[in-house]
């Protein structure tokens, strides 16, 4: 059964390099998760090659790549901020951001050159990346009596869930991830368990 619960991204950040006429396009891939993060790295970024002529970049945010953006940073209008956008849907990459950083070789490349050099760039960089399926989780909290306790662990291990969180006090308290595909029928059977209260913390 198809579901549309995963989303792909990269595991960890990675490096690229293209050359063209004495200009280099060096291109990093991170993945991230908030806009504030995205502004960090290319801080950083900017921090660390602040010869560079340019600092391209563009982003995807959120399980379906809803959130994005692509910035030509002094680059002729769509030259350099598209393509590399372009890679990114190419790659059905969410989650990750793609900066470029161009060192001018004193030869100008053209429009052509300019989209070729920034798409190859990142081509380049994602070749060097590991791909992973993330998991698009509901995060449910349980509060329930002891006396109750078995009837909760029978839903848990019925569904295969994971207990985040796991609080015995005068009650108890668990914080469990649940399946997006699946969330709305587990919610379904914790709610007809009479005296546990259920609350979606979260939804993916």
């Amino acid at each position: 059964m198809e579901t549309n619960d995963t989303f792909k991204t990269i595991a960890s950040a990675s490096e690229g390099l293209f050359k063209d006429k004495g200009s280099k396009f060096i291109a990093y891939a991170y993945p991230v998760k908030t806009e504030d993060e995205i502004k960090e790295h290319i801080k950083v970024l900017k921090d660390q090659h602040y010869k560079a002529r340019h600092h391209c970049y563009a982003f995807r945010l959120g399980k379906h790549g809803d959130m994005y953006r692509a910035n030509d940073d002094g680059e002729p209008s769509g030259t350099a901020g598209r393509p590399i956008y372009g890679q990114l849907l190419s790659f059905e990459l969410t989650n990750i951001l793609v900066v470029v950083v161009r060192y001018f070789g004193g030869i100008l490349l053209g429009t052509s050159g300019l989209i070729n050099a920034y798409k190859t760039a990142t081509s380049e960089v994602l070749s060097q990346a590991t791909f992973i399926d993330v998991i698009v989780s509901d995060i449910y909290q349980l509060r329930f009596d002891y006396t109750i306790q078995s009837q909760v662990e029978r839903v848990i291990k019925e569904f295969d869930l994971n207990i985040a969180n796991a609080v015995y006090e005068m009650d108890c308290t668990y914080e469990i991830e649940v399946r997006k595909s699946i969330s709305p029928m587990v919610a379904d059977k914790f709610e007809k368990i009479e005296g546990l209260k259920l609350t979606l913390k979260y939804e993916g």
